[in-house]
């Protein structure tokens, strides 16, 4: 386990279909009474209810639009999000795996016990695991490119000749990379991104790993979720481990 580990945030979302009773309407018939029944089984370890300000959207716009949060006290992680159609669990600083993985086969529990008839009803849609992770970066002082290169093995490259004779520093202000690719273990795509933004209002490099399933590749039932969550850990796992591999484990060790 990781000392000083790198991480923002883990993210476990899964999302389940909608009825569309006219064109552009989303909307989840079981919500209301999903919410109650939701927290009367989380409450023990979750006793904080937090409504957040997009509670007040008119349900037919609100699909796949957390609205709830139930948190282990005011302001305090690990929490669940909830609203029409989605339902998330969330983690920050105190992230273990083993922890976050009994939390998630709860909160599977929970959805599968609470949602109206969900052997018929519950139509689970979208799965993703997303890690959010972080590195204090000074963009003046460094290149962030030999940063990418050297410390998280990735070789992006700008001509060089664009920045020569044209008044045009080659130190990027902003800079948003995105990559997607197909994955067999489990069904679906791996994304990866590399942004420049702030942690704690210090420059910082971000980057995201996420596992995602969607429509055909996700799986139905609880059983199949549960084998999901471990390969897409695996895989997220395995990949975060190689690409800092070197100067950047050491750090975080």
């Amino acid at each position: 386990m990781l000392k000083n580990k790198p991480l923002v945030e883990a993210i476990f979302e899964i999302r389940w279909g909608l009825q569309e009773p006219a064109p552009g309407m989303k909307i989840d018939p079981h919500y209301k009474i999903l919410i109650g029944r939701i927290y009367d089984r989380v409450k023990d370890e979750y006793p904080f209810h937090e409504q957040l300000p997009t509670a007040t959207m008119p349900d037919e716009i609100a699909g796949y639009v957390v609205q709830h949060r139930f948190r282990k006290d005011k302001d305090k992680w690990p929490l669940i999000q909830i609203g029409p159609g989605i339902i998330t669990l969330n983690d920050t600083e105190g992230y273990v795996w083993e922890d976050f993985e009994k939390r998630i086969h709860n909160v599977l529990d929970v959805l599968f016990e609470a949602y109206p008839e969900a052997d018929s009803n519950l139509r689970i849609n979208w799965l993703l695991l997303r890690y959010i992770d972080s590195v204090d970066f000074d963009y003046e002082e460094n290149n962030i490119f030999s940063f990418l290169r050297e410390n998280l093995k990735i070789n992006i490259e700008i001509y060089e000749k664009l920045f020569e004779e044209t008044g045009v520093s080659n130190l990027p202000l902003g800079f948003d990379l995105r990559f997607s690719f197909p994955a067999k273990k489990p069904k679906g795509a791996v994304h990866l991104r590399f942004v420049r933004g702030k942690r704690k209002n210090v420059d910082a490099l971000i980057w995201e790993t996420h596992v995602q399933s969607v429509d055909e590749d996700a799986p139905k039932s609880k059983d199949q979720i549960s084998k999901w969550v471990v390969e897409a850990h695996t895989l997220t796992d395995d990949w975060f481990f190689k690409m800092i591999e070197g100067e950047l484990l050491r750090r975080f060790e």
